[in-house]
């Protein structure tokens, strides 16, 4: 195996810049992550509201549809 050169002096500037933008991006995303819970919770909250609503609605059409089928089913089995 050859032998590796030895590791390059990297700039104190150039090395704060790294870490202070490592440093802004995980502040940003901490911040853009809670933002977006904010958000999905209100969401959440109204789609809770919405499905009891919509819940109903499909019952009441399942019901139906089934009334319906029965109707048919006694008038093909009647004969009329």
């Amino acid at each position: 195996m050859s032998a590796l050169p030895a590791p390059v002096n990297v700039s104190p500037l150039i090395r704060f810049g790294r870490w202070g933008m490592l440093s802004a991006g995980i502040m940003w995303g901490m911040f853009h992550h809670n933002r977006l819970s904010k958000k999905e919770t209100a969401f959440r909250e109204v789609e809770a509201k919405q499905k009891v609503a919509r819940d109903a609605k499909l019952a009441a059409e399942k019901k139906a549809a089934s009334d319906k089928e029965m109707k048919d089913l006694e008038a093909a089995l009647s004969g009329k």
